[in-house]
């Protein structure tokens, strides 16, 4: 069955994502508190994608983004190119006191039955400064664009951030690109730009543009408004699709313009320990990925992981049932790897698509 995207067969960037830029401290398994040293991966929810489909799958793709000129700016630059991805900035001056700045994320592993701890630092971050016009978006379209991609965390930042969103997804539609949006929905942005009704006023004026949408039960809920059976039963199976699946019919009743809606399956046993599928909702046709076991390394991005390979399953032409393998595989590989951008390369995620290691449950 056809996915009901009309995707260009080629463009000189494959895909285009809008978003923040961020570095993130990693202490490792030690807890904050009792850290004496960090590795510093870099990321954003936006950005892992176009660096995965770039790194891992070996498409051409870029990130439109905030940099600031100091060194954290000219160490995130640093990683941006290394993982091949075009960079199109606004750029901001740092005063040396106040900013703006490069957000900052927090981030232990945990370990065993001890969770890993997140908490940030977006102080005057020059991501939620950018505005609608900060883009000449015909300028960087000008060679064609296949896919436009953002996010539910950008869209937090600020009150000028989701109507760049929007006029972002609006000049790529108008240059024949798909668009996708990663809801993300997150309680402690979203309760400082105004809360619930904010955040569901505010995604659902962007949803309108969107044609693919990344989101778990709880983001369609909370994030949208999108009304959904609810879970009563406490043992009921955190990998059981059936409340997804049963939300679809509302989804498609009010943004009709959405022709995917996908998002992963995970029940945590321990923090290394997890069990890992994927669902997706395409085109009025359901698919479900095979259960697997995973021994995670670090669990950051794997969401991103997921959206990267059903993206590039998408745009190369894969069957439905194979897109979403294809970001089930990449997924489960990327929580191997520390930090949150991809190490696989697409032989490995092609592989373990097709059903080999990890003790596959059919």
């Amino acid at each position: 069955m056809s996915n009901g995207l009309n995707i260009a067969k080629s463009g000189a960037l494959d895909l285009l994502s809008l978003g923040a830029l961020v570095h993130r401290l990693d202490p490792g398994i030690i807890p904050f508190r009792k850290a004496n040293k960090c590795d510093i991966h870099v990321s954003g929810g936006e950005f892992n994608v176009a660096a995965n489909l770039s790194d891992c799958f070996r498409l051409n793709t870029g990130v439109a983004s905030a940099m600031v000129r100091y060194p954290i700016g000219d160490l995130i630059n640093e990683r941006v190119r290394a993982m091949g991805v075009k960079s199109f900035y606004r750029y901001f001056d740092h005063d040396g006191v106040t900013g703006p700045n490069m957000a900052c994320v927090f981030s232990d592993q945990g370990l065993g039955v001890r969770a890993p701890v997140v908490f940030y630092n977006r102080c005057n971050e020059a991501a939620a400064q950018l505005k609608p016009g900060d883009f000449d978006w015909k300028q960087i379209f000008s060679g064609g664009i296949r896919w436009f991609h953002s996010g539910g965390i950008f869209s937090a930042l600020s009150r000028t951030t989701p109507e760049l969103v929007i006029e972002g997804m609006k000049a790529a539609k108008a240059a024949g690109a798909v668009t996708s949006l990663d809801l993300n929905y997150r309680e402690k942005l979203w309760k400082i730009s105004g809360g619930l009704e904010t955040a569901q006023q505010t995604l659902r004026r962007i949803v309108e543009n969107v044609d693919v949408l990344i989101g778990n039960e709880e983001d369609l809920q909370k994030g949208l408004g999108v009304k959904g059976p609810e879970v009563t039963a406490k043992t009921e199976s955190k990998l059981d699709p059936s409340t997804f699946f049963g939300m679809m019919d509302d989804v498609r009743k009010q943004f009709p313009n959405i022709k995917v809606v996908a998002t992963t399956l995970r029940e945590v046993h321990t923090t290394n320990r997890h069990d890992w599928s994927a669902v997706a909702w395409i085109n009025g046709e359901t698919h479900v990925a095979p259960t697997c076991e995973l021994d995670v390394h670090d669990r950051v991005g794997g969401g991103d992981g997921f959206a990267a390979g059903l993206i590039y399953g998408l745009l190369t032409g894969a069957s439905n049932e194979q897109a979403v393998r294809l970001g089930w595989a990449h997924g489960a590989l990327l929580t191997t790897f520390p930090g949150d951008t991809t190490m696989a390369t697409v032989e490995q995620v092609e592989a373990f698509a097709k059903g080999g290691s990890a003790r596959i449950q059919r």
